[in-house]
Parts: structure tokens; sequence; C-alpha cells
């Protein structure tokens, strides 16, 4: 049977965003529910996590089981569904969830996150976590003094997560599939080349994902083998030798990794805003909003990586967001006419 709940705030997601903002919300004495099929975001399969405050060396799935049971603990209920869509009713909301139930809300705070792009490749959900990963600045540093790890892309993220990564690890591979890497501004590139444990492959994908079950990633098969006559363009008028990684690297299509960092960027989840005609930044296409985490409609926030709040994609971000987006709805509700008593 199709049940229709009542609720001063819906939180849409269940990530670092999201919780925050429900422990704030709750904790301002506004009913609230969580809305989302997805369990702990980006966070939850991000493997160990060494820099969030307070809580050194702890998994990420275990970080985001905390801040559920904090939320629990406040009694906010959970819908295993995710938000379809929203619909203006007056000053309330009128939220359909996957499956028909409605929530009739006085505001919604979007923590839907983004979807990342992937290599498609057999092993790599799996192994998420286990030698793969999606954001260099979080896990460069748990590669400390490894023999080798690589990063896949061409944009600024890949070429920046090469950089940090190359203070870590040994060796580094660069791999792009392209002809020459096509963000990064050239001072980064420079930047690259100098760096002597870097090796960029141009002109290269990485057709397989080597490993096991136990283990995880231990490699990567790349699409042809490696020359060490290849050269990377800097600028229209100079070029510099290809930085080496290992001397029996040539002729190669098989690389021993004890990482692989895939920065092949992601895009924010953006139907709902669409919906709704959400301010949207034309140059990082993520929901537009101000310091309070508003959006361009009244009633509706968001906070977390669908945002352009800040550059930073990070769970301590996220969570300062979902934070300050419940004290922003908070004061709308307040100023509204319909205000559900929290259980």
């Amino acid at each position: 049977m199709l049940q229709t709940h009542n609720a001063d705030v819906l939180v849409a997601g269940q990530g670092a965003a999201a919780f925050a903002a429900a422990l704030y919300a709750a904790r301002y004495q506004l009913s609230t529910v969580i809305a989302s099929e997805s369990f702990g975001g980006e966070t939850a399969i991000g493997g160990l996590i060494e820099n969030y405050p307070g809580t050194p060396d702890i998994d990420g799935f275990d970080l985001m089981l905390k801040f559920k049971e904090q939320v629990d603990k406040l009694e906010v209920p959970t819908i295993s569904r995710n938000l379809e869509a929203v619909e203006p009713n007056g000053d309330r909301f009128v939220c359909t969830l996957e499956g028909g139930d409605i929530v009739d809300a006085g505001s919604v705070i979007l923590c839907v996150g983004r979807e990342r792009r992937t290599l498609g490749l057999p092993m790599e959900a799996e192994w998420t976590g286990k030698g793969v990963s999606y954001c260099s600045t979080c896990d460069a540093p748990l590669y400390r003094n490894k023999e080798a790890a690589a990063v896949v892309g061409g944009g600024n993220a890949a070429t920046e997560g090469a950089i940090l990564l190359a203070r870590y690890a040994k060796h580094v591979y660069l791999i792009y599939r392209g002809e020459e890497l096509w963000r990064p501004e050239p001072i980064q590139l420079k930047v690259l080349s100098q760096i002597p444990n870097i090796r960029v492959l141009l002109n290269t994908n990485v057709t397989e994902l080597i490993g096991t079950d136990l283990a995880g990633l231990t490699g990567i098969r790349i699409s042809r083998p490696m020359d060490d006559n290849e050269k990377i363009e800097i600028h229209a008028e100079q070029t510099e030798p290809m930085n080496k990684s290992r001397e029996d690297d040539h002729g190669k299509d098989v690389i021993d990794l004890d990482g692989i960092f895939i920065e092949a960027g992601a895009d924010p989840r953006l139907e709902i805003p669409n919906m709704l005609g959400l301010d949207i930044n034309e140059e990082t296409d993520e929901v537009h909003v101000d310091r309070g985490q508003r959006t361009s409609m009244p009633g509706i926030y968001a906070a977390g990586d669908l945002t352009d709040g800040t550059s930073l994609k990070q769970t301590v971000t996220a969570a300062s967001q979902g934070a300050i987006a419940a004290l922003s709805a908070y004061g709308y509700v307040l100023a509204g006419e319909h205000h559900y008593e929290a259980a």
C-alpha cells in the first residue's frame, strides 16, 4: 500500500552531506525524513580514510555507519527508495519516491552526489577500495613507499593526482587515451615533465584489471606496449622526453601495480534539479548554491558533491555543507505556516 509521509525536511541521499543535514535538522526539532536506496555515498566505497578529523585510519564504510548511528539515535526514519520527482505545491513540496510513496515536505535538501565515470572493466566495482580508487586527493597518502600506482585520465584532476601521488609512490603512471593531455594548464604539464618518477602513457587505454578476490588489484593490462622514445608536448614550441618509471618497462603491456586511480570525472546527478529548473553552474555543471546552500528555488537546498559550493570534494566538506543546509531549511520552515512536530 502506498504511503504519504509528512515532514518539515526531506533529505535525499545517504552520504556524508545527507546524514549531517538530517542530524542537524533533527536537532533543530524539525520532523525529518531521509530517502535514498544506496547507503554511504562516495565515502562508504572509498576504502581507508586518514584525513577525517578526529577519526584517523577508519574505513569509509565504518565512518558512514557512525554517521548513520548518530542520526538513528534521533529516530530519523530512512526510506530506502530514491527520490524520483519533486513538485512545488503552494509553500510545500510533493516528493514522489520510487515505488510511488509520497513525502509532503516543507523543504528539501538534495544530497544525491555524482555519478562517477568508470572504465567499465570487469572487477572494477568489486575491487573499489581494494586497489581501485576514484579520488587521488583522498587516497594518495595510502601509497607511501608503495612500488607503483597509476592514474587514468587526461584532465586537471588526473594530472594533479599524478603529481600528488608521486610524492608517495616510487613509480607513477599517468595513462590517457588521447594524443595529448587536454585540460591542465601548461605550467602543470611542465611540472609533470620534471618529476622523475612519473611516466605518461598517451594513446593508451587500460584494457584489463588484474588481481585476485583476496588481494584485490595487482596490475593492469594496457592497449599497447610501452615505448621509451615517446615525447610529451609541453606547448607548441617545446617538447620534453617522456619521464621514465621502471627501466624494464619497454615493450611491456602489463604493469604491476599497488593501485589505480580512475580520474575520468563524475557527473552531478541533475535529474531532480533540472526538473525543478534550478540554476546550474555553466562552468562546472553543478547545482549553484549560495553560502547557505540555498538553490535558486526557495525551500530547495543542496549539499555535497552535487553543488558548486566548493571545489574540494571531501567527506568533511560534504558534511559541513549538509549542516549549513539544515540551518537554512530550519529558518525557511519556521517562517512558513506548516511545522510538523518532530516525534
